[in-house]
């Protein structure tokens, strides 16, 4: 077990004192108590469940401080208290087992990685026990948290009394506000654009839930635009899914896929007269969407606010998937909570209700289209919004749907497409009285974004550049943590890298967690403090506390692919500067020393059972896709490196050169790089450790445990990163070009930018196809494609 933190604030011995007196851990008076009666005080604080000296004792005594020598028996001999004696009471504390995962005679020999105390003498002193006991407060259990949140959540800071609100330890907020008496309350916020055209202001529905604290003191603010928030219509979703076995066709040749003209802004009806205030909601609300880091931060001091934007289940609006009303849409709650918007109590009344509980500094959270959210609104440099926490976002809507003028599918979703999404998300549709108003509107908008998406040619048009973000990066004011997926082949590690490049030199600061799952949250691993890294991140941003998070937490933060529990801190991601190797492209493989002038071939048509198997079967197709004998043998061709000799790191976006040709007059080329070798990998998801073993505060809510493991039984491969291209893109995004059947055209393909460690023995390769079943338009067509493999390579970035 690797427990790694890296929210730890390096402290003074003065200022652990003074924080273990100001949480009531110790008196000023214990520092003059003896060492062993001092231990047996701090043992005591350690069972905030018991309430009598007696029940506590009966605990201490069931922790062993050396072999034949209980807790409580230490406190009360006359011997010195060593090093030995508190690192076996802190590993049991923090849940390790004796004998199991330590030896009692030698627990400095722990395998694990933990955070224990270092002492250069034998016989401890008082304030030896204080430094050991802070250490063991801010260090990570078996169970995902610190052992000081593990104490909250058996009631420690409960039973006390005259507590400052909001109060920090280690730079972190504690859980001191009471979550039995949470207020849960709806306003409708104002926004400044009228998107379903009824001449009125769009109202939007937001849902909040704070401490009652904030009735007499206000409070930070976590926001979380989610458009799922209010329900979804999956059926409807499904129904409006496109057939993607369809054929690739001619694209029409243009020297620019953008328009010339900018729409003309549409005029804004005036604001809601507004007939009184108050400061009393009038409607409340049940279960929610829930996140489980945001739940953790309602016991620490913090807002949560979630609203689902415009075009859903009480709100005004229609759906637009990205666009920049959708933008607006979202910045109005951020405005409202920055005291500079209007809310209502209700949709008719017209009395106003001030967010007077919000201190004015909102975060945004959220993963998928709740961080896409978030960078949209970042971009605007919309006041009051101080960080963004961005879990899988998108950072330009084209390269979610498209890629190189290809129509592309999120992964898993084939067929989904931005009217697909609005479809799914336009929950005004569950209220038939609301729907019966609005419904030839949508209808209308519907078959907008259909003919605006434009999956007829994949272009990159004026639709998809309304829903690039990355052109106004130069607007963020918040600082930035971005969290991705370096496996997430929904939302592609593209958006978080282009993102990444984008804010590098903007006088922010900026963070970046990349992960070896897929598209899921990583606030329960066992082996991260990310909700230790977050709260110190945004004690810092919303709270304004000097805790230095912005130097703590490292810029860049990978886990590892080649081994579990292990991340590692980089300076950078993808670095300009980093070093290239290229491997040229033979019939023998790969090659760092030789080129070949030969040619090879592949067609990209199957015979009628084998694709109407991989159509069904994506998982089928994408393993015969790596072996060396498979129906796909003359459907692609796969180039395999010498087993390496060296561990080698891939850092960033490979890049494939290639001089292909197509017998046709339209062609794709997809390739996919692999990772080689009968091997231990990493699982595809987490593992449940153990389930609502985190608690999020005294008798709240609980969240399961989880980590990545190594699997027990070897694969014989892993992805690493995918690509795509139209031929008719191979100049320029936004040029279309005709193709010439059998002639011969150098392209530049880049693949998904990724972090990955090829292990000594394992062997890169390459693949070159055409259709990808899982994610580009499968028309089966009688294609052959030709490589000239002499002026053809792969060109690797690494550390």
């Amino acid at each position: 077990m690797k427990i790694n933190q890296f929210a730890i604030v390096p402290t003074t011995l003065a200022d652990e004192k003074k924080e273990l007196q100001q949480i009531q851990f110790i008196r000023q008076s214990d520092l003059q108590l003896s060492p062993h009666r001092l231990l047996r005080r701090l043992l005591q604080q350690s069972f905030p469940e018991v309430t009598s000296h007696e029940a506590a004792d009966s605990k201490i005594a069931n922790l062993l401080a050396a072999d034949q020598l209980d807790a409580l028996s230490l406190t009360q001999m006359s011997d010195d208290i060593k090093p030995l004696h508190i690192d076996n009471l802190i590993l049991q504390l923090l849940g390790f087992e004796v004998g199991r995962d330590f030896q009692i005679n030698a627990p400095e020999k722990i395998t694990s990685k933990v955070n224990l105390p270092e002492f250069d003498h034998d016989a401890l002193t008082n304030d030896d026990l204080v430094h050991a006991w802070y250490q063991l407060l801010i260090t990570h259990t078996t169970t995902g948290q610190t052992f000081l949140d593990q104490l909250a959540g058996r009631g420690y800071y409960h039973r006390l009394k005259d507590l400052p609100k909001p109060l920090f330890f280690n730079g972190k907020a504690q859980p001191v506000f009471d979550t039995s008496k949470l207020i849960h309350e709806v306003a409708y916020v104002e926004s400044s654009q009228d998107s379903d055209h009824d001449g009125l202001r769009d109202l939007l529905k937001a849902e909040i839930t704070r401490p009652v604290e904030s009735n007499q003191q206000s409070v930070p603010v976590l926001y979380t635009a989610s458009p799922y928030n209010q329900g979804t219509n999956d059926a409807d979703g499904d129904a409006l899914t496109h057939n993607v076995n369809v054929s690739l066709t001619e694209k029409p040749a243009t020297a620019n896929t953008l328009g010339d003209s900018q729409p003309a802004p549409a005029k804004i009806p005036d604001p809601r007269v507004v007939n009184s205030h108050t400061k009393q909601a009038d409607e409340g609300f049940g279960n929610t969407f829930d996140y489980s880091l945001n739940d953790y931060f309602l016991a620490r001091g913090f807002a949560v606010v979630y609203a689902a934007g415009i075009g859903t289940k009480e709100s005004d609006g229609l759906r637009t998937t990205g666009d920049p009303a959708e933008t607006t849409s979202t910045t109005a709650i951020i405005e409202w909570l920055n005291g500079k918007g209007t809310a209502f109590t209700n949709r008719t009344s017209n009395i106003a209700i001030d967010a007077t509980w919000s201190n004015r500094h909102v975060a945004m959270t959220g993963r998928s289209y709740l961080g896409t959210l978030a960078t949209a609104a970042a971009t605007t440099g919309v006041d009051g919004l101080k960080t963004i926490i961005c879990e899988a976002g998108i950072s330009s809507w084209y390269d979610y749907y498209r890629e190189n003028g290809l129509v592309i599918a999120p992964g898993g979703f084939p067929g989904e497409d931005a009217d697909v999404l609005a479809e799914e998300t336009f929950s005004r549709q569950q209220q038939a009285g609301d729907y019966d108003r609005i419904k030839d509107k949508w209808q209308h908008q519907l078959t907008a974004i259909k003919d605006g998406q434009d999956r007829d040619t994949g272009n990159y048009n004026d639709f998809w550049d309304a829903r690039n973000y990355r052109k106004n990066v130069k607007n963020i004011k918040a600082d930035v943590m971005i969290v991705h997926g370096l496996n997430d082949w929904n939302v592609k590690p593209r958006n978080a890298e282009k993102l990444w490049r984008a804010i590098h030199n903007l006088p922010i600061n900026h963070k970046i967690i990349l992960h070896q799952g897929p598209h899921i949250y990583i606030n329960n691993f066992r082996s991260l403090d990310f909700s230790d890294m977050v709260n110190l991140w945004l004690s810092h941003e919303l709270y304004d506390l000097d805790n230095h998070a912005e130097k703590i937490l490292p810029d860049v933060l990978i886990q590892d692919n080649a081994s579990a529990e292990n991340w590692q801190a980089y300076p950078d991601w993808g670095a300009p500067a980093n070093k290239t190797t290229q491997y040229h492209l033979t019939p023998n493989g790969l090659s760092t020393d030789t080129s070949s002038q030969e040619t090879v071939q592949f067609n990209d048509q199957l015979d009628k059972p084998t694709f109407q198997l991989y159509a069904k079967d994506n998982a089928r197709w994408q393993q015969d896709l790596i072996k060396a004998s498979s129906p796909l043998q003359g459907h692609r061709q796969f180039f395999q490196a010498p087993a390496q000799t060296d561990e080698l790191v891939i850092d960033g976006c490979p890049i494939l050169h290639l001089d292909v040709s197509s017998d046709q007059s339209i062609g794709l080329i997809s390739t996919e790089l692999v990772d080689l070798g009968n091997f231990k990998r990493l699982k595809p998801l987490p593992t449940t450790l153990a389930r609502q073993a985190m608690a999020l505060g005294y008798h709240f809510r609980k969240e399961d445990l989880r980590e990545y493991e190594l699997a027990k039984k070897e694969t014989p491969y892993q992805l690493i990163s995918k690509a795509h291209m139209n031929l008719q893109n191979r100049h320029a995004l936004t040029q279309v070009d005709t193709v010439q059947p059998g002639q011969t055209y150098s392209i530049k393909l880049e693949l998904q930018p990724t972090h990955y460690r090829l292990a000594a023995d394992h062997q890169l390769g390459l693949n070159v196809y055409a259709t990808d079943f899982g994610m580009t338009v499968r028309g089966n067509q009688n294609i052959t494609y030709t490589l000239s493999l002499a002026n053809s390579w792969l060109e690797l970035p690494h550390l």
